[in-house]
């Protein structure tokens, strides 16, 4: 593997259509509200590929750390890991990241200032702060939550409720409660794609000491969560339309679900864990699938 294609198994391609789900649910979410802006949705859409990279850069650089990478871990090989990349260019890379994510957010809130306050603005850019925070600490630091179990709230939490209702007001300059329940529900299917990768690595993560929830748990807990986790997240779309009915294509988002529960299926009869690691693409896609599907169904 030459340093180039080192670079962008670092980037993990695959993990972006997750990361855009919930910037594309929260424009559709404005855009149905009559208040979309093309500057917002092309800035948000930027800060949060920039975010995602830079964790994926520092997951990359932290796991090898820690030896969580090793040649005993299930999935594609790391760039720090096989050596092509070293601690230092990773460690400059990050930085770069930080740095385009901190000016893509800056013109994102600069340009959501238009329809929010002062105060509304400074929590804005507080929890972009933590966003950029969160990313870099996940597997990097001192006590890295990732290596605590804490990787599905924060998943839950940017991934749904910041990346879906903040999209959302940077639009419109408003938040309803209903929208928590779409919300909700991008962010139970994010943390779905971090359960399967963390079952898929359950072996290699218990012997190096990262305690994920699933080392935790144990991989029948992680089965039945994960069945708990994308049925939730079936269920609330439909509640959302059932209480804002308009009309019938309000239920296209329900496209997506047989690929949802497909992904239940297969992780149910599992029995090898190597087997879990096209899962994680398929449902990221089908998260992707479901924000686009259910977006349409609300301007259509």
């Amino acid at each position: 593997m030459n340093k180039t294609k080192a670079w962008i198994h670092a980037f993990r391609l695959r993990t972006l259509p997750l990361a855009l789900s919930s910037i594309f649910l929260g424009s559709f979410l404005a855009a149905a509200h009559h208040s979309f802006s093309l500057k917002i949705f092309i800035l948000a859409t930027l800060t949060t590929l920039f975010l995602q990279i830079l964790s994926n850069l520092a997951n990359d650089l932290g796991d090898s750390i820690s030896g969580a990478d090793n040649n005993e871990r299930v999935g594609p090989e790391r760039a720090v890991q096989s050596g092509v990349i070293s601690h230092k260019e990773m460690k400059g890379m990050l930085i770069v990241f930080v740095l385009l994510s901190l000016c893509s957010g800056l013109w994102l809130l600069y340009e959501g200032m238009q329809l929010i306050n002062l105060k509304q603005g400074v929590i804005m850019l507080v929890i972009g702060l933590l966003a950029i925070g969160a990313a870099i600490n996940y597997t990097v630091g001192k006590n890295p939550y990732g290596y605590s179990g804490f990787g599905d709230l924060f998943v839950f939490l940017f991934f749904g409720l910041v990346g879906v209702l903040g999209t959302y007001f940077l639009h419109t300059g408003n938040i309803s409660w209903g929208l928590f329940l779409p919300a909700v529900s991008v962010g139970l299917l994010s943390v779905g794609v971090l359960n399967l990768n963390n079952m898929r690595d359950i072996d290699n993560d218990a012997r190096t000491g990262k305690m994920t929830l699933v080392v935790k748990m144990g991989t029948a807990n992680a089965k039945r969560y994960h069945f708990t986790l994308l049925s939730t997240a079936m269920i609330l779309p439909c509640l959302y339309t059932i209480f804002n009915w308009q009309s019938a294509f309000q239920f296209l988002f329900l496209l997506s679900f047989p690929f949802i529960v497909r992904n239940v299926w297969h992780v149910f009869k599992n029995e090898n864990a190597r087997d879990l690691d096209p899962e994680l693409k398929r449902l990221a896609i089908s998260t992707l699938l479901f924000s686009l599907s259910f977006g349409l169904g609300l301007v259509l």
